[in-house]
């Protein structure tokens, strides 16, 4: 299927996203980065009309089940997620101590060339592959997809000791570092 017949139609239902680096760069591996990612995550539930229902950050993808609240929409908020996600990544990549930096900068760099609406990086891919959840069994069931990724992956061996995800906010084991609802 192209990108074509993934769009958000409802700017206000709950959606199934994933955002993607370019050229899947395992950028999240090091955890400025993902405070990078959180951080906006709870900045956009905060003052954006964000609601996430669960998540998960993995090294070079973040899932959501997310929706925008009334009076906002979906496409701007990712819009300027990915923005401003973009530019604070390349940012820190400059500012910390870094051993693939030159590497990574290539990478986005050349991304860029290939997008006549990118000035200088492209860190993010474009699709973010929205499926609509219309129901509450939809729902869970993307949640208790996402919340299995580092345990398909071996990061974990249970999905609630991962913290970059809201596995452990719907297991009762902790409070997640994203501010997210588990009633839907």
């Amino acid at each position: 299927m192209s990108s074509e017949n993934y769009t958000i139609a409802d700017q206000n239902a709950v959606y199934f996203l994933t955002f993607t680096i370019t050229d899947w760069v395992d950028v999240f591996t090091r955890n400025c980065y993902r405070m990078v990612i959180v951080d906006s995550l709870n900045y956009c539930i905060e003052s954006k009309g964000l609601t996430v229902y669960g998540w998960c950050l993995m090294s070079n993808h973040i899932h959501l089940v997310a929706k925008a609240n009334d009076g906002f929409r979906l496409s701007d908020i990712i819009r300027d997620f990915k923005k401003f996600t973009a530019k604070k990544i390349i940012e820190t990549i400059n500012e910390v101590p870094e051993s693939r930096k030159e590497w990574l900068l290539y990478r986005f760099a050349f991304a860029g060339k290939f997008d006549h609406r990118i000035k200088n990086f492209k860190v993010w891919q474009d699709t973010s592959h929205p499926i609509v959840l219309v129901d509450n069994y939809l729902i869970n069931q993307k949640i208790n997809y996402i919340h299995q990724n580092p345990v398909r992956a071996l990061i974990v061996a249970n999905a609630e000791d991962y913290m970059f995800s809201s596995a452990g906010d719907y297991a009762g084991t902790s409070s997640g570092m994203v501010n997210i609802e588990t009633e839907i």
